[in-house]
């Protein structure tokens, strides 16, 4: 009994050792940077609990994070809804201590930074600036410093609704799976701009041969996602509150699909958010802010197109930004009203979601970005 007992324990301590080593990591609207902005937390991937290990205080608004490809470095949009400001930050996040530590910031090229994207090689970072509708691209040195911008794109035009329109307004960076295009979604112009990216070049970012592919006028493209197969990419419409699909091959977008993202009830004022695609490819989850509050839940089939499957409430208000673990077992809200962060265990057959645990509270909390090591 004392042997079956002892491996017993060992094989638990042994379980527990190889899971817990997965880790999120959340921004905040702060507003005073005497406050904590990042936050570090460990997520139990057998029970969806999160531990929080770090934060760190001495910089404002945080918005949107992403991490190096290593994970060992943490870019940060900051400064960002602050008035004639904006900057992107690195930080250095050491496992073993438990602790972020500043690098160093750049100027953003803009006013309101709100995504960042970094390549694959670890040696290049790209801004999205909502508020001018710019973009601007870093060199990333190997410890992790952002060196200044050595490209920015301004875009000017607007498009139909005169009072979010008014001009371009980047929303999201996102790379092609290949790395060699990279798609700005533009809610001012309704238009998902394209570029090649070209890393051996001393200015990476190049114009591609389809400059932008045109999205309902009205409909204020904002984030964007690809398939995990390549073959298809799918944007969400914050304006328009829909999901647009589309077929993709080599920098080229094919419309296939529209479809809502909130149920019949809901007319207008839509504030759709954020969008991704489980590991295994089967459903695209997108988040509803506004009245709705919601994830939508999709399967997606053979040929790319959506079909809805439910729409599950995120227990909070305002889920600005959600995001799947990298096992597709737990999704995570960030509810940014009601300041709280919820963890959903994640049906692999059915695509459901069932809250895990309790909430837990981070003030404004505005992103999350999930890795496991």
């Amino acid at each position: 009994m004392k042997k079956i007992l002892t491996a017993t324990i060992t094989i638990c301590t042994f379980l527990n050792f190889y899971t817990q080593n997965t880790y999120a990591f959340f921004g905040s609207f702060n507003r005073d940077k005497n406050l904590e902005g990042i936050y570090v937390y460990e997520l139990d991937t057998i029970k969806g609990k999160l531990s929080k290990i770090a934060s760190y205080k001495g910089i404002l608004n945080p918005s949107f994070i992403t991490l190096s490809p290593n994970g060992k470095y943490i870019f940060a949009c900051t400064e960002s809804k602050t008035k004639n400001a904006g900057s992107v930050s690195s930080f250095e996040f050491d496992r073993k201590n438990k602790t972020l530590n500043f690098i160093n910031k750049q100027k953003s090229g803009g006013e309101n930074p709100v995504y960042l994207t970094a390549h694959k090689n670890g040696k290049w970072l790209v801004n999205g600036n909502y508020t001018e509708g710019s973009v601007s691209v870093y060199p990333i040195s190997e410890n992790g410093n952002i060196e200044p911008y050595i490209q920015n794109f301004q875009f000017s035009e607007g498009s139909v609704n005169p009072g979010r329109q008014e001009r371009a307004h980047i929303h999201s960076t996102v790379f092609s799976p290949d790395f060699d295009y990279i798609f700005f979604p533009d809610l001012g112009a309704d238009k998902i701009r394209a570029y090649q990216f070209n890393s051996e070049n001393k200015e990476p970012l190049q114009p591609a041969e389809i400059p932008f592919t045109k999205t309902t006028s009205g409909s204020g493209p904002r984030h964007f996602s690809f398939h995990p197969n390549g073959k298809f990419a799918y944007c969400i419409e914050e304006m328009g509150g829909a999901i647009s699909a589309y077929s993709y091959e080599n920098g080229k977008l094919d419309n296939i699909q529209r479809i809502y993202t909130h149920s019949e009830k809901y007319k207008e004022d839509f504030e759709s958010s954020d969008i991704h695609i489980s590991p295994d490819g089967k459903f695209l989850y997108a988040s509803n802010r506004g009245y709705e509050n919601n994830i939508a839940i999709f399967s997606i089939q053979n040929n790319g197109t959506l079909k809805i499957i439910a729409y599950q409430s995120v227990k909070g208000k305002h889920p600005r930004v959600f995001g799947l673990d990298p096992s597709g077992k737990f999704l995570i809200a960030t509810n940014a009203q009601s300041g709280t962060v919820v963890v959903f265990k994640r049906n692999s057959e059915t695509g459901l979601l069932k809250k895990a645990g309790k909430k837990t509270r981070i003030r404004q909390v505005s992103c999350v970005q999930i890795r496991k090591y």
